[in-house]
């Protein structure tokens, strides 16, 4: 049996390492480029068998063209997100697979790890010391206890949120097209419809996938839905929020702060290194100034398990493809990921994958 050959892009090192680590397992040929896939350097993919790309890589029609041009058979998405993949243009012709679990508690735990750090303005702090300024004038937050948060999203991240705020002593308030009842009842979730969850919620954590139904689907309509002061959360995916929206709620000062891990023009900056360069983002870098915004890299995922389930799992899909098994973690045009897929293993009419 030949060696399977497997093409990363947009590689860092932390990739290597957890990737190299659990190829142990499956003796895989492993070449890392650190350039974005992209239909110009997808041309790279000439000669391996398979591609993992990651979710600011441009995995449009032409992209994928060049890919089948290339031979590739499989598109291993290391991550859960699928939004910058073409399935139309990959049904029948590549596999595409996805991590959906790597690990919600990393996540969830982040978001709750950012609200609290921008509540209490500890990011503010800590530079203040360091600067010997041992004043604690501006830095006052509020108590987590008696507030309403808002989850919008409710799957594995959206849930262990709630799992972790059931010691705040808080009111929970939910919008999910699926809802969970049962997590509902044992979480003592309401669940509501948007509009009474913006009116309601003195913190709102965004926790779905993008979908081309819920693009900004934080924009001043639903912002002035909003309580004054509300705090908005995201550590899903940038696109759900207007940025200039935004903006335009912090200036007014109806929205009290903002924690945001993820940014809707974020593919030019976030995972970078950019320290020498000035932001040619105008939005971007208004964003950076208000003292009640909280912007990290989209590192909500980065544990060492995450990273651990994401090398593995991403691998062990390839393996699926390869010896025709179930393909529990496929996406097609035609489930999109959300339902078992008509066709559950390689070669079959659902996914039309072929086995190498």
């Amino acid at each position: 049996m030949k060696t399977v050959k497997v093409a990363f892009f947009d590689t860092k090192p932390y990739d290597r390492q957890f990737f190299d680590e659990a190829n142990r397992a499956f003796g895989y040929e492993l070449t890392y480029f650190e350039t974005r896939l992209t239909p110009v350097s997808a041309r790279m993919a000439a000669g391996f068998d398979a591609v993992s790309a990651f979710v600011n890589d441009d995995v449009g029609a032409e992209t994928i063209e060049e890919l089948v041009r290339c031979g590739v058979k499989i598109l291993a998405m290391r991550c859960a997100g699928y939004n910058n993949v073409n399935l139309a243009a990959a049904y029948g012709r590549i596999l595409v697979m996805r991590v959906p679990g790597y690990s919600p508690y990393a996540v969830a735990e982040y978001a709750l790890a950012m609200l609290q750090t921008l509540n209490r303005s500890l990011h503010r702090a800590y530079n203040r010391v360091r600067e010997n300024n041992f004043s604690i004038n501006g830095l006052i937050g509020f108590d987590l206890r008696g507030k309403t948060f808002g989850i919008i999203g409710t799957g594995k991240i959206g849930l262990v949120f709630a799992e972790l705020l059931q010691g705040f002593g808080v009111r929970i308030l939910a919008y999910d097209m699926f809802p969970n009842r049962e997590a509902a009842e044992r979480l003592h979730i309401e669940y509501v419809e948007p509009e009474k969850l913006y009116a309601e919620s003195d913190i709102i954590s965004l926790h779905c996938p993008l979908t081309p139904d819920n693009v900004h689907m934080i924009n001043a309509r639903t912002i002035g839905l909003m309580k004054k002061g509300v705090y908005i959360i995201n550590t899903s995916r940038g696109k759900l929020i207007d940025t200039v929206a935004l903006i335009e709620g912090l200036k007014s000062r109806k929205i009290g702060g903002a924690g945001l891990d993820v940014y809707e023009e974020e593919s030019d900056y976030f995972f970078e290194d950019r320290s020498g360069y000035a932001i040619d983002d105008d939005v971007l870098a208004r964003l950076m100034t208000f003292p009640n915004v909280l912007i990290t890299s989209h590192q909500a995922f980065f544990t060492r398990e995450a990273m651990t389930n994401i090398a593995n799992v991403t691998l062990r899909n390839i393996e699926d493809c390869v010896e025709n098994r179930e393909l529990v973690n496929c996406i097609c045009h035609q489930c999109d990921g959300n339902r078992a897929c008509p066709g559950k293993t390689a070669g079959s009419p659902g996914c039309k994958g072929k086995k190498l």
